[in-house]
Order: structure tokens, then sequence, then C-alpha cells
């Protein structure tokens, strides 16, 4: 080797050469100094015992990822975002006077509502399409997705939890999603649906307020169950003893401005008694 070429004796903090003396080429991040953070919190400071979370509000995709190779218009449909459920939470947050944590970036560069390690948590294909950019992933590409997006998600909706209730009862945790109206050539005849694991406090309260007008097919546990995939819950509300639920609607309800208000009021109208019940804010565990 060319003495002029070695790698200084003391390269200096930080500094890392590979076997062969080369500095490597420094990544770009995967979020740029221009692109939002990974979650948006909305009325941090409000008053109500309750936490709403939208785990896949959001359909950017980090530029660096080049749109994962989709076309473009893939961004639009459900295997990108739950369609409305962003509007739909911001408007029950106003409504409720409650504080809110939405996420920014698609569920397609890795979804917020799965443990990392699951085969869901990254896909090469959602609903029959493929996400090329996710193929063949290798762990290193994985583990920055995660860091990056997942963990700070969750840190930001941990910690406005524990602010909520650092200043009240043990707070109620919802969850807000939408379905498509059909999966797998199956149409999905339910309205809305309460998703819920152990603790069915808040989910059979729910069940019951939406239907009770009797217009409305509620599912219990549809069309996803709470018992299979529900993250979010389970850490944050399940393992603390929390009362939870997760609130599915389907999509072709709220495809519009005045789909996502309508809805977002009939939440409220069920929510607003409920809130503030000593027994929806005590910490119960549930086998």
């Amino acid at each position: 080797m060319n003495p002029s070429s070695r790698p200084p004796a003391h390269p200096g903090r930080g500094a890392s050469y590979d076997a062969r003396g080369v500095k490597p080429a420094r990544r770009r991040p995967l979020l740029g100094p221009h692109e939002p953070p990974p979650f948006e919190i909305l009325n941090a400071d409000a008053p109500a015992p309750i936490l709403l979370v939208c785990d896949h509000a959001g359909n950017r995709i980090p530029a660096t990822l080049a749109g994962l190779g989709l076309d473009p218009a893939a961004l639009g449909l459900h295997v990108a975002a739950d369609i409305g459920a962003g509007e739909i939470t911001r408007h029950l947050a106003v409504h409720l006077d409650a504080p809110a944590v939405l996420a920014n970036y698609s569920r397609l560069a890795v979804d917020l509502n799965r443990h990392p390690g699951h085969s869901s948590s990254i896909v090469a294909a959602s609903d029959g399409i493929a996400v090329p950019g996710n193929k063949n992933l290798g762990e290193a590409a994985r583990q920055e997705r995660i860091e990056k997006l997942f963990w700070p998600y969750h840190r930001a909706v941990g910690d406005l939890l524990a602010k909520v209730w650092r200043r009240g009862p043990p707070p109620i945790l919802l969850a807000v999603h939408t379905f498509t109206p059909r999966l797998g050539g199956e149409d999905r005849r339910w309205h809305a649906g309460i998703l819920w694991n152990r603790d069915p406090r808040l989910a059979r309260e729910l069940i019951a307020g939406l239907a009770a007008p009797g217009n409305l097919a509620i599912g219990d546990n549809q069309p996803y169950s709470g018992r299979d995939l529900a993250y979010t819950l389970d850490v944050h509300a399940g393992a603390t003893g929390l009362a939870h639920a997760a609130v599915e609607i389907r999509q072709d309800l709220v495809l519009d401005e005045a789909g996502t208000r309508a809805w977002a009021e009939r939440l409220a109208a069920v929510l607003r008694p409920l809130i503030g019940r000593a027994d929806l804010h005590r910490i119960e565990s549930f086998g």
C-alpha cells in the first residue's frame, strides 16, 4: 500500500474504515431536512382524558425511497393509507377537545400497527399490488425504517399518553382506522367495526352506541379481529390496563369531507358520555 493512501493512525471521533482501510461513502438519511417528522400531534394540551391515535393516516413515502417503485396512483389506494381516517381523527379531536397522534408516512414504508419483526411489518405486496422497493429488503434498510419511522411514532404516542395520564385519571386510548369495502373478492357488509382484544369495556359501549339507531351494521371484531394484530393498542393500553379499542369505518362512507365529518360527529356523540365514566378510567387487568 502506498503510505499516502493509508488511513490516519487516529482518524478522529466517529470515523470508520473497512478492512481495506477505505472509508465507506456516507448514506443519505432516510428523512431529509425538509420532510415532516414521522408523526403529527394535535391538541397536546387538550383536557379530555382520552388519546386518539391514527396509525395509518399518512401516505407519504420518504424521498430517499423513490416512491418504493410504485405507480403514484397506488398511494391514493387503501394499501398505502386508511382512506379518511386522518380526517376523521382531526374532526374527532376537535369535537372531544382531545389530543391526538397521527402518522405522516405510509404503512408501505413500515406498518406502525405491526411488531417490527412481523412478516407484515414491511410487505413486498399488498392486496395484489407489488411494492418493488420492499422486495428483498436487507436488514440494515429494514432497521433504518424502524428506527426513523416506527419508534419515533410510538415514542410520541407513549409520551403524549403519559402526559394525559399525569394530569388526570388513567386515560382511554382510541385508535381510528378505515377498511376497504371489498377485499379478497368478498364484500364487507359492515358500516363500521369495533376491534378489541381482552378488555371489553370501551368496545361494548361503542358497539352498542353506534348500533343504537338501528340503521348501521356494526361489527364486533369485524372485519378484522383485535385479537390478531393490534400492536398499538396492545402495547400502549392493553399492557398497562387502560380502557381501549379501535374503530374501523368502511372507506366508501368517508371518501369526502361530508362523510368524514358525519362519522366524526357520530363517534363523538357516542364517546362524550363515556369520557369521565369511572369504570373506563381505572386500571384493570383482563386474562
